[in-house]
């Protein structure tokens, strides 16, 4: 398709999420071009592959700042912006891992809990703002990088075998599924395919269940990844 955007359509701006003084300039920048923000998309982080007990606590440090606050820090200018429009949608990538728990990934669980948690916090602080939408988009895995650029044990150390991504959701399904939840507002959607959607329900309504049937999954998982083996694939067979 030919598109009808323009150069002055398009503006793109460097953005580190950990360099929070730079987010209001950002912000400000943005709105000088466009003059107005619709749609916040926070799409910015870090998974994570280690077990906690050979992981340095710097890790997660550095996977809350990242997160976490940069999310939120950049969330807070844009939607000052927003508030005086009495307009607009703030979407988070947030992830199944902010419903349920999983072994390997403890700071990235944290920090997509906290995530959900301040979001829908959030949202009952903006009931004055109807037309201000909360939206947070829970993928289970998809077929990108994320892998490649995960915590390991330590700040230093990237994760040796990135495994397989072909048993994933394909990355423009999960786009197009993301954008359909944002154009209709949906507060929070679940884009994933089994297991990982059904371990979902399972953690949401029947924890207990969810529980043991984790610890049997992570066992597995665990085992797979000192073998070198990639994670996630323990999940999809």
């Amino acid at each position: 398709e030919i598109s009808s955007l323009s150069e002055n359509d398009i503006l793109v701006l460097r953005l580190d999420l950990t360099d929070r003084s730079s987010h209001e300039a950002a912000t400000n920048s943005v709105l000088k071009h466009f003059g107005k923000i619709d749609v916040l998309v926070n799409n910015g982080g870090r998974s994570q592959r280690s077990l906690f007990v050979d992981t340095n606590l710097d890790v997660y440090s550095a996977i809350m700042e990242l997160n976490y606050l940069g999310t939120i820090s950049l969330t807070k200018y844009v939607l000052n912006h927003m508030i005086q429009r009495k307009k607009g949608k703030i979407v988070t990538v947030s992830s199944v891992m902010g419903i349920m728990g999983a072994p390997l990934a403890t700071g990235y669980c944290a920090s997509k809990h906290a995530l959900q948690g301040f979001f829908n916090s959030l949202r009952t602080e903006l009931t004055d703002y109807p037309e201000i939408s909360v939206i947070q988009i829970c993928p289970g895995p998809v077929q990108s990088q994320i892998i490649q650029n995960v915590f390991t044990e330590n700040l230093a150390k990237s994760l040796e075998n990135s495994g397989d991504q072909s048993h994933k959701m394909p990355t423009d399904r999960c786009a197009r599924l993301t954008l359909v939840s944002v154009a209709n507002d949906v507060k929070e959607a679940w884009i994933s395919d089994h297991p990982y959607l059904a371990v979902c329900y399972l953690w949401q309504y029947a924890p207990t269940w969810a529980w043991w049937l984790m610890n049997r999954m992570g066992k597995r998982r665990i085992q797979n990844f000192k073998s070198g083996i990639d994670a996630d694939a323990s999940y999809s067979r």
